[in-house]
């Protein structure tokens, strides 16, 4: 068995157990309730004006990653010595992955990415990172320089005490713990901001959809001061509208690459050894062979209907499915639900004055997430509780 093989599998297992799972995904409920009442301070103190919606989505999704792996909001390191802070590096990184790279697809041309300065943005960018990650262990380490927002422990604490166990398959090095944390920030943030910032694109598109939906999280959270996690078995049509969104749009379009083990034949097609097969996740969310009218935006769809998003229908695969399904869902979809279902609840929403529906760009941007070109920009106003 190679040592890829144990690698893959024995940190899967650490972050499944030790991040992932039901337990501990409840553990971090106050760091979420926390991190969208913060969301929903910041659309307040900017009511009837213009709000960037796509910018506040992502660093709610990175607010919490960082508050569950570091222990601590990152914006709170400081910068005394013109060093970038650790969300600037985070959007440089996003950005980068978006970024067209020539030597995917014709990789005897990567000596083009020497010219047009992508290797050196490459680099530096990893540089950063790793300088960054660097720190954060130390101060674990060294914790008396720590100052830890709860008594759990974080993901970074965790992966120390493990490095530390003898009996472990894989021993974990330093460079293996920054490598889990580079995977958690891109593979958690960007997706869970994405999807927020279409969900509310498509509500602000369909009003009709936007007053049930926001009628169905004011009637179940009335009398209170926010929606709650508590609450969210109750939203039954916003469970709906997500599934939509993820339908539609699903933030990694052609989900995770993969590598044939061996050759295969799929229908017609002959698929050599160590082939890379991309799966086109949109392509199978809209066929009309499945799916009716599937261009419409359409939570009714999956009324009375149980499929669903975690892998058992193959004609909804927005996390993937399988063993290499994104182990995430648990983590995502109480932020997203969350996050959405407070904004509708103490605002109204509508497009910037002079703009019409039609004047909203939905189109998407190329890159590994699936994000709109431009970024969501919409006017709250004050909804009286």
């Amino acid at each position: 068995m190679s040592l890829t093989g144990d690698y893959w599998r024995e940190t899967r297992k650490i972050l499944v157990l030790e991040l992932l799972s039901a337990k501990r995904v409840q553990s971090f409920e106050a760091v979420r309730d926390e991190e969208v009442s913060r969301l929903v301070q910041e659309v307040g103190n900017s009511l009837n004006s213009s709000i960037n919606i796509s910018a506040l989505a992502l660093t709610l999704a990175n607010n919490v990653v960082c508050r569950v792996a570091f222990g601590k909001v990152s914006d709170e390191r400081g910068d005394d010595n013109g060093e970038k802070k650790f969300c600037e590096i985070l959007y440089e990184t996003q950005e980068l992955l978006c970024e067209f790279n020539v030597a995917d697809y014709f990789p005897k041309m990567a000596w083009i990415n020497k010219i047009n300065g992508l290797d050196e943005r490459l680099e530096k960018n990893f540089r950063e990172l790793d300088k960054y990650y660097d720190k954060v262990i130390e101060d674990h380490v060294n914790s008396s320089n720590w100052i830890k927002q709860r008594d759990d422990e974080d993901l970074v604490d965790v992966l120390l005490r493990i490095q530390k166990d003898p009996n472990q398959v894989v021993p974990l090095k330093d460079s293996h713990i920054k490598g889990l944390l580079a995977d958690i920030f891109i593979a958690g943030t960007d997706t869970s901001a994405t999807t927020i910032e279409w969900a509310m694109a498509e509500l602000i598109l369909n009003p009709r959809v936007m007053k049930k939906v926001q009628q169905e999280v004011r009637q179940v959270a009335k009398g209170k001061r926010k929606v709650q996690e508590t609450d969210l078995s109750k939203l039954v049509y916003l469970k709906l509208v997500i599934k939509e969104t993820l339908r539609l749009r699903p933030p990694a379009p052609l989900l995770v690459p993969r590598v044939t083990t061996s050759s295969c034949k799929i229908m017609e097609y002959e698929i050599p050894a160590k082939t890379r097969v991309l799966i086109n996740g949109t392509a199978i969310g809209t066929d009309p062979k499945y799916w009716e009218n599937p261009l419409i935006f359409s939570p009714e769809r999956f009324l009375n209907k149980e499929t669903d998003y975690r892998g058992q229908h193959f004609e909804f695969l927005p996390f993937g499915a399988g063993r290499r399904g994104c182990p995430g869902i648990n983590f995502s979809i109480p932020l997203v639900e969350l996050a959405i279902a407070n904004l509708l609840f103490h605002y109204d929403w509508s497009l910037p004055e002079g703009m019409l529906a039609k004047d909203l760009d939905m189109e998407e941007a190329s890159g590994i997430t699936m994000h709109k070109k431009t970024p969501l920009c919409l006017v709250a106003s004050h909804y009286d509780l």
